[in-house]
C-alpha cells in the first residue's frame, strides 16, 4: 500500500507541475496560438476537416489563418502537400486518433463558454496541450508497472519517474510543442512493452487484442516505429519463452484472427484518408523526402553539437552502464535490447534530415524514452557500493537540473533549434547569463 501511495504522490506532483507550467507558458494571452505550428498543425488538422468541415481539401485554412492573425511563420500551411493537383495531408493520421476525445470535449466546451466551434478557438488548443499531459500520465502508469519486477524502493521508482520527464525532453514536447507525435507514441510504445511481457507471462485473448490495436496505432502515428515489434524478443526474456510464446499466437486461431482484424481496422483508417483525398489506396506523401540507407549519420545523431542525443540528453548515456548488470543478469535480454537500439539509430540516422529540423535533442528517440529508464533501473538495482549508489544516483539529480537549464535556453533561444556548433554550445553551457532574459 506503502508503494502504490508513494507513486500515487510522484504522480499528482508531476501532474501539477506539468499543469502549472503549460498554463503559465502557453495559455495565457495570445501564446496559446502557438500550440499548433508547423508539424503539429498538420496531425491536427485532420479533426476539423473531417468533423466540422467536411473537407480534406484544407479549403477552411486560409480562413482561419485570417481570423485568428496567425503569422505564415507558424507553417500552418506547410502540411499541404500537391499530389497531381490534389491536396493531400503530408502527416499520419495517428496522432489525430489518439487526440480525437480531447477534440470532442473541446468541442463541446466551446460551447458551453461561448467559443466559435470552429476547430481551433482557445479550447481546442489548449485541450490538446491536455491531451499531452494524458498521455504522459499514462506513459508514467506504464512505465511504474515496466518497473515494479525490478522490486526498486519507492524512492528509486520516484527518481525514474521524475527523470523521465524532467531528465528528458518530454518536459519540453508536453509544455511547448504538445501538438506533436511523440508524446503519444511515448504512450503507445510504452504500453506495447508492458502488454509485450504479459504476452509471454498469462497470455489471454484479451492480450492478443491489446496489442495489435497498439501497434496499429504505433503504426498510424508513425509508420517507421513497426520496428517496436522488435521488441518481442527483449520483453520475452529468453530464447524458450519467445517460441513457445511466438507458437501459442499463431496456432490460436482465435486471437489470430482477432489481433489481425484489429490491426487491420486501425491501420485501414489511413489508407481510406488516401483514397478519399487521392484516389489512390497508396500514398506515399513526403515527396522527396526519404531515406539514405547507405549513408547514415550514426555518430552525429548521438553526439553532434548539432542535435546529438547524448549532448542534449546526457541522461540517456549514463544509463548504457546498465547494459553491464544486464549482461550480467540476462544475456538474451542484453543482445535483444541493445540490438534493437543499434538498429533504430541506424534507421533515424538514415533520414535525409537526421537532424529533424527544428527540435530540442533527439526527438524521434523520445517514444522509446522507458528503454533508456529500464537501463537506468538496471544500474540502479545493480550496484553493490553504497558509495557507488548514491554517486549515480545524485548524477541522474544532476542531469535532471541539467536538461532543465539547457530545456530553458532552447526555449528562449540561446540553444539554437537547428544551427548549434561547438563554439556556440560552449559558450552558452551552463552558462547562467544565458539563461534569464
Amino acid at each position: 500500500m506503502l508503494r502504490k501511495k508513494g507513486s500515487t504522490i510522484s504522480l499528482l506532483i508531476i501532474s501539477l507541475v506539468l499543469l502549472f507550467c503549460a498554463y503559465n507558458i502557453k495559455w495565457g494571452k495570445e501564446r496559446w496560438k502557438s500550440i499548433l505550428e508547423y508539424d503539429a498543425f498538420g496531425y491536427y488538422a485532420y479533426l476539423p476537416a473531417i468533423f466540422i468541415y467536411q473537407d480534406l481539401q484544407y479549403g477552411f485554412i486560409e480562413d482561419i489563418e485570417n481570423k485568428y492573425n496567425l503569422k505564415e511563420k507558424s507553417g500552418i500551411h506547410s502540411f499541404k502537400q500537391n499530389q497531381q493537383g490534389t491536396i493531400l495531408n503530408k502527416y499520419y493520421l495517428g496522432t489525430a486518433v489518439a487526440q480525437l476525445p480531447f477534440f470532442y470535449a473541446a468541442h463541446l466546451f466551446s460551447k458551453w463558454f461561448g467559443y466559435d466551434q470552429d476547430g481551433f478557438s482557445k479550447l481546442y488548443l489548449v485541450f490538446i496541450n491536455l491531451a499531452a499531459i494524458f498521455y504522459l500520465m499514462v506513459s508514467l502508469i506504464y512505465l511504474r508497472r515496466l518497473l515494479l519486477p525490478l522490486h526498486l524502493s519507492e524512492w528509486e521508482t520516484s527518481l525514474l519517474l521524475f527523470a523521465t520527464v524532467f531528465g528528458t525532453n518530454i518536459f519540453y514536447y508536453v509544455i511547448n510543442e504538445p501538438g506533436m507525435s511523440h508524446i503519444y507514441s511515448l504512450a503507445f510504445v510504452t504500453m506495447f512493452l508492458f502488454y509485450s511481457r504479459e504476452l509471454f507471462t498469462s497470455p489471454r485473448i484479451e492480450t492478443y487484442i491489446i496489442l495489435a490495436a497498439l501497434l496499429a496505432l504505433i503504426v498510424l502515428i508513425r509508420p517507421l516505429n513497426i520496428i517496436t515489434v522488435l521488441l518481442l524478443p527483449f520483453a520475452a526474456g529468453s530464447l524458450p519463452k519467445l517460441k513457445s510464446g511466438l507458437i501459442s499466437f499463431f496456432s490460436n486461431k482465435l486471437a489470430l484472427t482477432a489481433s489481425g482484424i484489429t490491426f487491420l481496422a486501425l491501420v485501414s483508417l489511413q489508407v481510406i484518408i488516401y483514397k478519399l483525398t487521392t484516389g489512390h489506396w497508396l500514398v506515399y506523401s513526403y515527396g522527396e523526402e526519404g531515406f539514405n540507407f547507405l549513408n547514415p549519420h550514426f555518430v552525429d545523431i548521438l553526439f553532434s553539437y548539432k542535435k546529438g542525443l547524448f549532448l542534449y540528453t546526457p541522461l540517456f548515456f549514463i544509463s548504457l552502464i546498465g547494459g553491464y548488470f544486464l549482461w550480467k543478469q540476462n544475456r538474451f535480454q542484453f543482445i535483444t535490447l541493445f540490438g534493437f537500439l543499434v538498429f533504430l539509430t541506424y534507421l533515424l540516422s538514415s533520414w535525409w534530415s537526421w537532424w529533424y529540423g527544428g527540435s530540442f535533442s533527439g526527438r524521434p528517440f523520445l517514444e522509446f524514452t522507458p528503454l533508456f529508464m529500464l537501463l537506468l533501473a538496471f544500474t540502479l538495482n545493480g550496484l553493490q557500493n553504497s558509495f557507488a549508489y548514491r554517486s549515480y544516483s545524485a548524477l541522474i539529480i544532476f542531469l535532471i537540473l541539467v536538461c532543465q537549464f539547457q530545456t530553458y535556453q532552447y526555449r528562449k533561444g540561446y540553444i539554437h533549434w537547428e544551427d548549434m556548433t561547438r563554439e556556440k554550445y560552449w559558450e552558452v553551457f551552463l552558462n547562467p547569463r544565458k539563461l534569464l532574459l
